[in-house]
């Protein structure tokens, strides 16, 4: 994928961050997004893209919860 252009912005008190008018024109109207935190940045990427590859590493953990946090499993793990 390569880079297609470079623009600033600011994020509010509240949060919140205007994408500039050119860039959001390259997507339609209620695409969902992931957005990646790294150490020096930050990513949007559209969420379909992100589910083929990370759909694991923004799973909640009431839903992983709801799965691994029972009394078998903390059995099967207390003789590791």
């Amino acid at each position: 994928m390569a880079l297609v252009e470079i623009k600033t912005g600011k994020i509010t008190e509240k949060g919140q961050l205007v994408i500039p008018k050119s860039i959001r024109d390259r997507f339609r109207e209620g695409t969902k997004v992931a957005i990646l935190a790294y150490d020096d940045k930050i990513e949007l990427r559209p969420l379909d893209e992100v589910d083929k590859f990370l759909s694991c590493a923004y799973a909640s953990e009431k839903v992983l919860a709801r799965d691994w946090d029972t009394k078998e499993e903390d059995e099967a793990w207390n003789n590791l």
